[in-house]
């Protein structure tokens, strides 16, 4: 198996550490048939992929053995963002791409991290129309055998609200987590998202508000405030945010 280094991976202010260990233990009780969890938006830069890296992390430091899938096939940054590295000094690296293509086999795509527990996906190659590869047979097959091998299986998939790539990867996961950022979401545009994921028949897990700007005393005192929001069957999930107090 060969290895990823991620080179670029900022600790969290103290704000967002507490924000993501309350969402990951969140997460860890819903249920133990919850297993392969997709992260999604409505447009881009909504932090869904930061907060799937991150729930990856911290889900290691929970003991947890985590795979991360990059989903995104269109227009991943993962790699550019986090500064991915691979062991070896080869230019072609096969990644999800290859593997639903039919050009490799599972254990070629799946790489080893420098961080304990944690193992990543990448997508290989950007793809402009990744629908006969997200619809084919091997992206079930894939998650499958990932649920049995790893504790959770994260995929960051691209914005629901862009492509319709997010709806086709649901039907084949066990929940779904849907991050907003704060003020530049319509109602009506998440009201949208939301019954296009209802309609896959996965069940949404929450939402996480994100970039959340809050001044009041307990945000200067603790640098973070917790938000909440409501779904379907009573359960209830948070965004967190930090900011620096102003002079």
């Amino acid at each position: 198996m060969s290895g990823i280094q991620i080179m670029r991976f900022p600790p969290l202010g103290y704000a967002c550490d507490e924000a993501i260990n309350t969402l990951c233990t969140n997460l860890t009780f819903s249920g133990q048939n919850v297993r392969r969890i997709m992260i999604t938006s409505c447009h881009a830069s909504e932090g869904k992929s930061f907060l799937t890296m991150n729930i990856m992390r911290t889900m290691t430091e929970f003991g947890r053995s985590v795979v991360f899938v990059d989903a995104d096939l269109r227009r991943s940054m993962i790699r550019t963002t986090y500064g991915l590295q691979y062991d070896d000094d080869e230019k072609h690296h096969m990644g999800l791409a290859h593997y639903l293509n039919g050009m490799t086999d599972l254990e070629s795509v799946l790489y080893s991290t420098n961080i304990k527990n944690a193992w990543m996906i990448p997508i290989g190659r950007e793809v402009n129309n990744p629908k006969p590869l997200l619809t084919s047979e091997k992206m079930p097959e894939m998650l499958k055998a990932l649920g049995k091998r790893f504790d959770y299986v994260l995929v960051d998939a691209p914005p629901l609200g862009s492509v319709i790539d997010a709806a086709q990867i649901a039907g084949y996961c066990d929940g779904a987590v849907l991050s907003v950022r704060y003020n530049s979401v319509r109602r009506q545009e998440l009201l949208d998202v939301k019954e296009q994921l209802e309609a896959t028949g996965c069940p949404i897990l929450g939402c996480v508000l994100n970039q959340v700007e809050y001044d009041s005393y307990l945000s200067k005192k603790y640098q973070y405030k917790y938000y909440y929001s409501k779904y379907s069957k009573g359960k209830y999930y948070y965004g967190g945010s930090e900011k620096k107090d102003k002079k």
